[in-house]
């Protein structure tokens, strides 16, 4: 049993590695500002005139167009005034640093700053980006971009409805080509429900916190909650992979560097609570405050960093959408109730502690 000083230094140590984590939790997300979730489901409907080995599509919740150019010869997007923008091709993927696309494509906003040299009338000056046949980029004409909704899903959001085809013209040597697609407004689903199962989830597990825990109930409660954590460990692992296929990842290597590199934090606070679940289902030492931490984590990155898809149509996973709710609800309730769980058998453990240091003490003060 872990002595009540070292508990408390053990949640202060606690505390702040969660701190630093929320400080790094940035990284976890596919692009700079690759949103949380959105209501305008983009599609790419297919590469016209078709071309073997010219592929597109949508990528990051529709946040980014990812054209993949296998033909062997160069291929030209244009930009915004029909001037060249990206060569994409066997030698790698070049910018034109005169075209305003170029910049403007920074963000997904389109409110970059345009520099001098932005001048879709200038000859192109390519620079190489990428060495790879793949480039994705933010294109305004796959988003909304307008600070409220269009007239007609204003008029009746609770359908779901066409907003526009959008094309993003090419050129494949001299010949003109475009990516076709379409953009769809999503009527948001209810959150309310999902509130309700993570407040149940979270009631539940903080309950098995109250049974007493030198006894057999007791074992089974930590048992429980133990199992029931490690189940939302895994539901954060299996939304760390969704969001690394909906990135783009290309293939099993692509997705394994984009976990270690873009989703490290996430996949982390699952795995360490399977492995906090396992910990408590051993009833190994100090299991409540590996609940607590293990708990508190998951709760945070994998549940309240990713709430918005709980009230978004489309989320930033692969996936169907109501499994990808699942999984954040999952982790949301495990995490917040092994948290709770965790604390309160720690504060029963520490009252016992307390209650039994006097006894003890007379028991050695007294003459035999």
């Amino acid at each position: 049993m872990i002595r009540a000083p070292l508990r408390r230094a053990g949640l202060v140590a606690a505390a702040a590695t969660t701190a630093l984590l929320a400080l790094a939790a940035p990284a976890a997300a596919h692009g700079a500002d690759a949103p949380d979730g959105t209501d305008y489901r983009a599609a790419v409907t297919g590469v016209a005139p078709h071309r073997p080995g010219l592929t597109a599509r949508m990528v990051e919740a529709g946040a980014r167009l990812e054209l993949t150019n296998r033909t062997g010869a160069d291929v030209t997007v244009l930009g915004y005034s029909g001037e060249p923008y990206l060569r994409i091709g066997p030698g790698g993927v070049y910018e034109n640093s005169r075209s305003p696309a170029t910049w403007l494509n920074r963000t997904i906003a389109g409110d970059t700053t345009l520099p001098a040299e932005a001048d879709p009338a200038a000859a192109p000056a390519w620079r190489r980006i990428d060495d790879g046949p793949t480039y994705r980029w933010h294109d305004q004409r796959t988003l909304w971009r307008g600070d409220g909704p269009p007239a007609a899903v204003a008029a009746d959001p609770g359908r779901e409805q066409r907003v526009r085809d959008w094309t993003v013209p090419l050129r494949a040597g001299d010949t003109p080509t475009e990516v076709r697609g379409t953009l769809d407004w999503a009527p948001p689903p209810d959150p309310y429900p999902w509130w309700v199962a993570v407040t149940l989830g979270f009631l539940v597990l903080g309950a098995a916190g109250v049974v007493p825990a030198g006894t057999a109930a007791g074992v089974r409660a930590l048992r429980a909650v133990g199992g029931l954590l490690a189940v939302g460990g895994a539901a954060a692992v299996a939304l760390t992979v969704a969001r690394a296929l909906d990135s783009g990842a290309p293939g099993t290597g692509g997705v394994l560097t984009d976990l270690v590199t873009g989703q490290v934090w996430t996949l982390l606070t699952g795995l360490g609570a399977l492995a906090a679940g396992g910990y408590a289902l051993a009833r190994r030492p100090a299991a409540d405050f590996a609940l607590a931490l293990a708990g508190a984590c998951l709760a945070l990155f994998a549940g309240i960093a990713n709430l918005a898809v709980l009230s978004r149509s489309v989320p930033p996973a692969a996936g169907p959408p109501a499994l990808v709710r699942v999984l954040v609800a999952v982790a949301l309730a495990t995490g917040a109730g092994a948290l709770a769980a965790g604390l309160l058998r720690l504060r029963t453990a520490a009252r016992a502690a307390r209650a039994t240091r006097p006894f003890a003490q007379a028991g050695r003060g007294a003459k035999p």
